[in-house]
């Protein structure tokens, strides 16, 4: 690998390389496309790091020091998708242009960096994911409290906070999932070592350096307006935020112009491992796939879809909002015709960012046509709002303003259908500008002048083969043949002498040619010089603008909420402040959409006298889907969805915590009961009697004992000192004699009928404890060998003969006690109805009354065991 020389100005380098050189030397660490006529080339180690990324040919360019200069280039046209890979892959790139005019240049044309695109600040399309936002977070810590920073750059907003602990810290990331992470140089913090983590100056965190610099920005004496005047940390990071953009984009940043505080007491705390677990909006592998927000994605904006994975990632706990929210879908689907709100809302693009690059004046021609056509749509919209009481739609009704003047101004200054970029020009329509038209008519119109001209001379001079010719050399001119080049007037100058022809001008050819010669040139740079002043103007209306794209956005997410609750038969929850949760007839919001069979409904009640549940039943039953709709039913109405349910009556709640499966975290060291530990540990300590807890087999990941001890010991902690709202799943069915011991504590079971070696899991929650596991049966539904089924049935049931030759049940923990007298004998009886409903044959039924009869069974079954 060959790497850059140290000094830029040795003599061995051609000037170009020592211009190269000298403007590397100010990016060491980043790849930096040097711009050489129609390619972005990269030389030295750059070229060896781009061609092994972006998998492009590695060439060589004359000789550093005797040694071949390795080189790597990019088309121009092309360069958007070659920066896309690299921003997937972490990388961060410097734009060096040409800046000088290379007619007018002396040696090198002159070049600089104009702009570094990094992960966190890149705003074009194509390098962004249109549903997700692309943040850009800062962090920083002192004495175990952390401020954090975040920035869309692609549309402005930008938000703080502070936190205590890194468990909260590690849940913000893991809510904020950022493209790019700063910290400060040799302060890392816990739980930030993730791709695109990069360190900035200490100072540059430092509080009153980065007040400084935030006032200064948003032209304010004190922050005192945004509310974070005093969160020192919060501010620290912002400052360093707004530094690192300001230095890659290199250019003013007027679309930022507002800065919020999030506190973690206005919505209800999600740690990292909940966010996984429910599979808010990505699932388990890391896709879109059956997740919460592609169940309720009906959004027809991508600033709507970005809008609600926002929201569904921040529940809220304000009742006022909530209300509001509920109630604006309330009066969408009774009153309004959503369906066609939605329809214009289709014809609306992604605002937000196009407004976020006029700002940064990189908005492409078809984003302002868009912009032009989205803001004509905005009368209709607000007609289809005018009856609307609900009062956030009227507020809505109101942000949505017209924008007569700024329609106007793209009407008259765009054509209809210009060109994606405008270096070509043929952006600014006709009549806009008058010294515009002029330049253009020259243009257009020297082809013609040039036959008329042609056909005059040659019946001036009787010359029939006389041509008016043009070429890039020598301009425009008159070409006769040798042979009659003394019938030339006298007003023709010789300008050029060729083996069979000479080529003349004449004073109206000269005056024709200093007008219309340069005229393509001048009309270019005058319409782009026209366009960067369109994009100006637009600054002065743009808070506006962007007011309007946020009201947009939240009626975009309103309107698919009614869709939703009118497609899929959800209903309005009732906030209470009563604490509890009473959910009748709930179900699963994503698992009843991919079943082919009807969902299994079923309810839940917790409140001051039923505080946990203790939940049983066979693998696969349910329990799980069970306590994940539970949760998931709760966080909706939070964020003001209406639910799957017939009801729900919700009290307060603070925090939702889910301890559901585990897997290894190699990267850390941790085993799987590590980690299960360590998720049960974060719940025991912070739970509060508001929080909603899900516990689903806790103690599976060690020895049976050990396991049961501390899921008996965890269940009494959660009963008695956090008293949470808990849904506890086990198989430890020792736990379910917890019941007896605990008033607030109730028994539930998933119900499931045995069909001599086989299982039919029925999935409706019974009110008491299962009977048994049914662990042989699902063993053998997942396709376990018949020996190895055959073999652990003979081994149960030698373990269950020791049982009973010797030992009953301990009180406290369910474990057989040596020296207890057995079981009595079974009942003759007993054991005929056991052996009818083995013998009953589902093929001679119908599968429902097959079902019935088996279930039948089973309940008499039950009643006469008990």
């Amino acid at each position: 690998m060959s790497s850059a020389p140290a000094s830029a100005k040795a003599p061995q380098h051609s000037p170009m390389m020592q211009q190269y050189l000298a403007i590397k030397a100010r990016y060491p660490d980043i790849l930096m496309f040097y711009r050489m006529g129609d390619f972005y080339e990269l030389f030295y180690d750059d070229a060896v790091r781009a061609a092994r990324l972006l998998d492009i040919t590695l060439t060589k360019r004359g000789q550093s020091a005797g040694e071949p200069i390795p080189m790597a280039g990019v088309p121009v046209h092309a360069v958007e998708s070659y920066l896309g890979r690299l921003i997937r892959q972490g990388e961060s790139v410097a734009i060096c242009e040409q800046i000088g005019d290379p007619a007018a240049s002396k040696g090198p044309v002159e070049r600089k960096v104009v702009r570094i695109v990094t992960p966190g600040t890149v705003t074009e399309d194509a390098l962004l994911d249109e549903r997700r936002e692309n943040l850009l977070v800062a962090a920083c810590s002192h004495d175990g409290r952390y401020g954090l920073a975040a920035l869309d750059v692609s549309t402005g907003r930008f938000r703080v906070q502070e936190l205590d602990g890194p468990e909260a810290l590690a849940a913000e990331l893991e809510r904020l999932s950022p493209a790019e992470l700063l910290l400060p140089e040799g302060q890392p913090l816990p739980g930030t070592q993730r791709k695109g983590t990069r360190t900035r100056p200490v100072w540059h965190f430092e509080t009153e350096a980065a007040r400084t610099l935030l006032t200064r920005h948003f032209g304010t004496r004190d922050l005192s307006g945004f509310g974070c005047e005093q969160l020192g940390l919060a501010i620290g990071a912002a400052g360093a935020l707004l530094q690192y953009v300001q230095d890659t984009w290199m250019s003013a940043l007027p679309h930022i112009n507002s800065l919020g505080v999030d506190r973690r007491e206005d919505g209800i705390v999600l740690d990292a491992a909940t966010r996984r677990n429910l599979e808010l909006t990505r699932n388990l592998s890391g896709g879109r796939e059956h997740t919460l927000a592609e169940v309720l994605d009906e959004t027809a904006t991508s600033m709507g879809s970005r809008l609600l994975s926002r929201w569904i990632h921040q529940p809220l706990r304000r009742r006022d909002v909530l209300e509001a929210r509920h109630g604006a879908v309330g009066e969408l689907l009774a009153y309004l015709d959503h369906r066609e709100i939605h329809r214009h809302l289709r014809r609306i693009g992604d605002l937000e960012r196009i407004l976020a690059r006029v700002a940064l004046g990189s908005a492409r021609p078809r984003d302002l046509v868009t912009l032009r056509d989205s803001l004509a749509v905005l009368p209709e919209l607000q007609a289809c709002l005018a009856g609307a009481h609900a009062p956030r739609l009227q507020d809505l009704a109101e942000a949505v303003a017209q924008h007569p003047r700024v329609v106007d101004l793209l009407t008259r200054a765009v054509i209809e259908q210009p060109p994606v970029l405008i270096r070509d020009g043929g952006v600014i329509a006709p009549g806009y500008d008058p010294e515009l038209d002029e330049l253009r008519a020259l243009s257009e119109n020297a082809d013609r002048f040039l036959v008329d001209l042609e056909t005059r001379e040659r019946a001036r001079t009787g010359i029939g083969n006389l041509k008016v010719a043009y070429n890039r050399v020598h301009g425009y001119y008159i070409e006769i043949s040798r042979a009659q080049a003394d019938k030339a007037p006298a007003d023709y100058t010789r300008r050029q002498t060729l083996k069979g022809a000479e080529r003349f001008i004449t004073p109206e050819l000269k005056s024709f040619e200093d007008k219309v010669l340069s005229a393509r040139e001048r009309a270019l740079a005058r319409e782009k010089a026209l366009y960067e002043a369109l994009l100006q103007a637009l600054l002065e209306p743009l808070p506006g603008l962007q007011r309007t794209a946020a009201a947009l956005a939240e009626l975009d997410v309103l309107t698919g909420f009614a869709e939703r609750a009118e497609t899929l038969g959800y209903v309005r929850p009732e906030m209470s402040d009563v604490p509890g949760v009473l959910i009748e007839n709930g179900r699963h919001p994503v698992v009843e959409r991919v079943l082919d069979e009807p969902f299994v409904a079923n309810g839940v009640r917790l409140d001051e006298g039923r505080r946990m549940l203790v939940i049983t039943g066979p693998n696969m039953g349910g329990k799980s889907t069970y306590m994940r709709q539970t949760a998931l039913i709760v966080l909706m109405a939070h964020v003001g969805c209406f639910v799957p349910a017939e009801r729900a009556v919700l009290g307060p709640v603070d925090r939702i915590f889910t301890r559901i499966g585990a897997s290894d975290d190699l990267a850390s060291g941790r085993s799987t009961f590590m980690v299960e530990m360590t998720e049960a540990a974060n719940i025991l300590n912070n739970a509060t009697e508001h929080s909603l807890v899900l516990m689903d087999e806790i103690g599976r990941g060690t020895s049976t004992f050990d396991g049961l001890s501390l899921a008996w010991a965890c269940a009494e902690h959660l009963a008695r000192h956090n008293r949470a709202f808990t849904l506890f799943a086990t198989h430890y069915f020792e736990l379910t004699a917890l019941a007896d011991q605990h008033e607030a504590i109730a028994n539930v079971h998933i119900d499931a009928v045995e069909h001599g070696n086989r299982i039919v899991f029925l999935h409706a929650v019974k009110e008491g404890p299962a009977n048994q596991s049914y662990g042989l049966h699902v063993a053998a539904l997942a396709g376990m060998p018949g020996t190895v089924i055959r073999k652990a049935r003979e081994r149960l049931a030698e373990l269950e003969r020791q049982n009973l030759a010797g030992d009953a049940r301990d009180p406290q923990l369910g474990l057989f006690a040596p020296g207890a007298p057995p079981p009595s004998a079974p009942d003759p009886a007993l054991e005929a109805l056991r052996e009818a409903v083995s013998e009953l044959d589902p093929d001679d039924l119908s599968p429902k009354q097959a079902l019935e009869a088996l279930y039948r069974l089973r309940e008499t079954l039950l009643k006469w065991e008990g």
